[in-house]
């Protein structure tokens, strides 16, 4: 009797957990997405295509188990050694994830940047879930159709339609994943939301907030680095960062005309910072100009974006 009990405990004590990729093309609401499922802002978004850089661990733990979400770059044709950085970051993120998310929107075409990942998702082995997000966009009648397209195309696990802006469906697809994880240990302390140091958040909060207010052919010339990140003894937080551009010219729009620029962009980036580590922050920028950087291979690791191949 004593052992049907333990047996009993045991079943009961049982969690799933694994690793879930989220991949499609540039802007399609990848961070927005994961951002949700968590609860939490991790990554940063914008309507500026190419967001995310690096690779983005995110955990939710449940009774159920645990999830740990990984949020990848764009995947894209590639015009420069970040651009490569970035598709490889992704592509290799394919294979290691023991279930891919792919996002896609509601349309009744396929076009090339979509045919481009189809091939990619013909050479894993994970089960792949068809995330149709932006749902709330389309009638039903026309997501129906995009639906079928997209299942001629690939033989999908599942296909979820949702919206990562106003929380459509998202619990179904929580329950979804959790289907398809196997049995496991925690990866991670229950109360994790993140591997990323608060040092990189920071970083890439700053880099949304010039992303946001920056004009269009400035920001994927960008770059973050945190050069000091101190708490006082009194709580606050002191923070030194760079903003790094390619060209004098963009430097001159960063900073903008007495410094309003820069000042808008401090501001805003103080206040999320603020709000993540729940205290005050003195934040102080810099704006310094590294030319092509986003094609040299010093820089790239310098600015952390670092290949783990």
């Amino acid at each position: 009797m004593e052992e049907i009990r333990e047996n009993k405990m045991e079943e009961e004590t049982k969690t799933k957990s694994g690793f879930a990729a989220l991949v499609g093309r540039p802007n399609v609401g990848k961070s927005t997405l994961m951002n949700r499922l968590i609860g939490q802002k991790i990554a940063i978004t914008s309507n500026k295509p190419q967001t995310t850089r690096n690779r983005i661990q995110t955990v939710y733990t449940d009774e159920r188990g645990q999830i740990v979400f990984l949020d990848t770059p764009g995947i894209h044709q590639a015009k420069n050694r970040l651009g490569e950085f970035m598709v490889e970051a992704a592509e290799r993120t394919l294979k290691e994830a023991d279930l891919v998310m792919w996002l896609v929107e509601p349309v009744t075409y396929i076009g090339a940047g979509e045919q481009h990942i189809l091939e990619k998702l013909q050479e894993v082995k994970t089960p792949v879930i068809l995330v149709m997000n932006k749902c709330d966009t389309v009638s039903k009648e026309n997501l129906l159709k995009a639906i079928d397209v997209y299942r001629k195309a690939y033989s999908f696990a599942e296909v979820v339609p949702v919206s990562a802006f106003d929380g459509t469906n998202t619990d179904t697809l929580m329950d979804v994943l959790f289907q398809y994880m196997k049995e496991g240990p925690m990866f991670y302390d229950e109360d994790t939301v993140t591997d990323q140091p608060m040092r990189e958040i920071a970083a890439e909060l700053i880099r949304e907030k010039a992303l946001r207010c920056l004009s269009d052919e400035v920001p994927h010339g960008i770059a973050v680095t945190i050069e000091r990140m101190e708490e006082r003894k009194d709580g606050i937080f002191d923070i030194d960062a760079n903003i790094i551009c390619e060209k004098d010219s963009h430097k001159g729009i960063i900073i903008g005309k007495g410094g309003q620029m820069l000042k808008k962009i401090g501001t805003q980036a103080r206040r999320s910072i603020e709000e993540m580590v729940e205290a005050q922050v003195n934040l102080k920028l810099w704006v310094k100009v590294r030319k092509e950087w986003r094609d040299s291979d010093m820089y790239l690791k310098s600015f952390g974006y670092r290949s783990e191949r």
